[in-house]
Formats: structure tokens, sequence, C-alpha cells
């Protein structure tokens, strides 16, 4: 095949056009931050199963105390009550044992008291692990959140610079000679269609040609279409491939 050198020119704005294309189609289905953006979410899950766990363990630790604080007021009630027979009692056998079961009974409250502390110290422990879990999640959330704004503007810049592109590919296919334009097509689908050929290589493939075919190509006809032997591509020459 022959075409004019101007029109085979062409080619190399089509290839830079369609690498640009390609490139943008990938930003725009898949921007960079979209694997960072997946990870969090992840971790967020995990992060949030943990939370589940603490926050568990922090309501069993907060049900027990409230137990052991109705169990004290329970007490209270029964101190209450003996301190007032005691006080009532004219039975010094009576109030032997009203005196009796208010010592048991002081002894149990403080026992119980006990117990209460021990809980609010781990209550306190678990309120903590439940704010840094918390604190996590929060951080993850906002990484999360910028990471995605930054997508969404990265795939708006790349799919105003892919708007722009393929209206300027279809500008410079309209130029193309159509029969010049579909071999283009028809190796562009397979691989690399055109390169310039610059310094003994194909700048489609970056292969050096070997010195016959370099031979060869450079013997061809200006208007001859031809053809890189490593990968296919339509060879373009200009001034720079002398």
């Amino acid at each position: 095949m022959n075409a004019d050198p101007a029109d085979q020119r062409k080619l190399l704005d089509l290839a830079d056009l369609d690498a640009r294309i390609v490139r943008d189609e990938r930003v725009a289905a898949n921007p960079p931050q979209a694997e960072r953006v997946r990870e969090l979410i992840a971790r967020r899950a995990t992060l949030s199963q943990e939370l589940g766990i603490r926050a568990n363990a922090r309501d069993d630790i907060t049900a027990e105390l409230k137990r052991l604080e109705s169990d004290v007021a329970v007490v209270d009630a029964r101190i209450a009550r003996d301190t007032d027979r005691l006080a009532a009692s004219s039975n010094p056998k009576q109030a032997q044992g009203f005196e009796s079961e208010l010592v048991s009974l002081k002894r149990r409250k403080g026992d119980l008291e006990d117990m209460e502390i021990a809980l609010m110290e781990r209550l306190e422990a678990a309120d903590a692990a439940v704010a840094e879990q918390e604190a996590l999640i929060a951080d993850t959330n906002a990484q999360g959140a910028e990471l995605s704004a930054e997508a969404k503007t990265t795939v708006s810049d790349a799919t105003t610079r892919l708007e722009g592109a393929r209206r300027d590919r279809e500008a410079v296919a309209a130029s193309v000679p159509s029969d010049l334009l579909g071999l283009y097509e028809r190796l562009a689908a397979r691989g690399n269609g055109a390169g310039l050929l610059r310094a003994g290589a194909c700048e489609a493939c970056r292969m050096v040609l070997p010195p016959s075919d370099l031979a060869t190509v450079r013997r061809a006809q200006t208007d001859e279409v031809v053809f890189c032997p490593e990968c296919g591509a339509i060879l373009v020459r200009t001034e720079e491939s002398r």
C-alpha cells in the first residue's frame, strides 16, 4: 500500500490519542485511589467487628455493675430494716440476732462494694478500649472520605480529557484516507497501530530494527507503507528517521 507521507504522519497523532484514550479510560474506570479505598473499607469492617466485641464486653461489665448496685441496694434496705428493728427491740436475745445479722450484712456490703470498685476499673478500661477503636474507625473513615474525594476529582479530570481526546481523534481520523485508516485500526486492534522510526528503533514497541530490516525500510519509497518487523506496526518515517 502507498500513502502520502503527510497522511502517514497523522497516524502518529492517532496512536498518541489512542494511547491517551486508553490510559484515561482506565483511570476513569479504576482511579489510582480505588485500591487504597478498598483496603480502607476492608480495614473498617475489621475494626467495626473488633468494636462490636469491645462494646459487648463493656456492656457485659455495665450489666454486671448494675446487678451489683441492685444487690447493694437490697443489702442497704435490709441494714436499714434491721437497724430500725434493733432500735425498737426490747428483747436482748432478739437484739443480739439483729446485731449479728447487721455485722453479716455490712460485711456483705463491703464485699459487694469491693467488687463494684473492681468492676468500675474494668469498665473504665473497657470504655477506653471502645473509644480507641472508635477513634481508629473515625480516622479510617476520614482517610476513605479524602481518598474518595480525590478519586472523584481524578475521574472527573480523566473524563474531561477523554472527551477532548475523542473529539480530537475523530477530527484526525476524518482527515486520513479510509484505506490507510482501516489498516491502522486493524493493526491497533491487535496491538500497535503505528510508530515513529527514530534512531533505528520503532517507537511503538521500543525495539531496535536489525540492520538488514532497517536497510530495507530505508530503501522503500517515501509513500510506501512499511511495517515494523518486530511488532507489525506501520513504521512512520520523518526527518528524524534518517
